[in-house]
């Protein structure tokens, strides 16, 4: 964003919500814009197509502490590591792991994802084959998508094509908030208003009326929540190195940020790398999925309820 965008955008935001908000929130804005100006001087992060993998499970949002504090509740999180993702947020992620240099190894990878990035930067000729679980997968109750199907995609996709493929990315949306198991519902927001629980929330942290501490705990529950499906996953799936990670993490704080901007901090960076191995004992058939088509307009609630818009 250059500098008469960024004043426009405050005008606006001044008008729009009193001189107050709108101050507070543009020089959030302008401070995160200056941070986003470290990039050069980071170092840069490790492309996965370089690491040995044969599934890759991608957390959505994990944190390398958060991952620690409930890791002793997890016999497949016994192998910690961390790795330097090439990106704060998920479209930067999936825009500097999707390259042209590493198009042999994509055409070979199955991608099954939750995250609605997927389909701004690949083709499903990309790879040799995209399950963009986003498209189908959505809970209207929940105001996300939910482990459980994209468990059951990656299952399906294990077992239909087994041995064509040489590596397989999970993509799961948690931790990313809405939290499931924990949702922090605002007691002021009434029924008819858009849910937008992502932005709200941080906001809210930001600003002092909402305890990190409370938004912590959501985050954990909701972690702990992708990991159980998780552990079903390791039960239906045949790979010998499995690689648990993140495409980014979430500040909590640090630096005064909060959530996923697009900044090159360590808490946002840093993110775990657990190794594990999963074997195929056929415990759990997948159900066929509804794949109904979505309309815009159900595409544009989806993306609030996530925080997008």
């Amino acid at each position: 964003m250059s500098l008469l965008e960024w004043m426009s955008h405050s005008k606006t935001r001044i008008r729009r919500d009193g001189v107050t908000i709108g101050l507070r929130e543009s020089g959030y804005e302008f401070y995160v814009g200056m941070l986003r100006r470290l990039e050069p001087l980071k170092p840069d992060g490790e492309n996965i197509f370089e690491k040995e993998w044969d599934l890759l499970v991608v957390l959505d949002s994990a944190r390398v502490d958060a991952i620690q504090e409930v890791e002793a509740e997890y016999s497949f999180l016994d192998q910690p590591g961390t790795l330097r993702s090439v990106g704060s947020a998920s479209y930067q992620w999936m825009e500097r792991t999707f390259t042209e240099q590493y198009a042999d190894e994509m055409d070979a990878t199955a991608y099954v994802t939750a995250n609605h990035f997927a389909d701004d930067f690949l083709e499903e000729t990309d790879l040799f084959c995209l399950d963009s679980v986003w498209q189908y997968g959505w809970d209207e109750m929940k105001h996300t998508i939910p482990p459980r199907p994209v468990t059951d995609a990656a299952i399906r996709v294990g077992r239909e094509h087994r041995g064509e493929f040489d590596r397989c990315i999970v993509h799961y949306m948690q931790p990313h908030f809405p939290s499931i198991p924990d949702p922090v519902v605002d007691p002021e927001q009434t029924a008819d208003e858009p849910f937008d629980v992502q932005k709200s929330l941080w906001k809210k942290a930001r600003n002092g009326s909402l305890d990190t501490d409370r938004l912590w705990a959501a985050y954990i529950e909701n972690l702990r929540y992708v990991l159980d499906d998780l552990e079903l996953l390791l039960e239906n799936f045949e790979a010998e190195t499995v690689m648990i990670s993140a495409d980014h993490a979430n500040a909590f704080g640090e630096w005064g940020v909060y959530a996923h901007p697009n900044v090159p901090l360590d808490c946002l960076r840093v993110v775990p790398w657990y190794q594990t191995t999963s074997i195929d004992k056929e415990t759990y058939s997948p159900p066929t999925p509804d794949r109904k088509p979505m309309d815009e307009i159900d595409m544009d609630e989806r993306l609030q309820a996530l925080g997008y818009k």
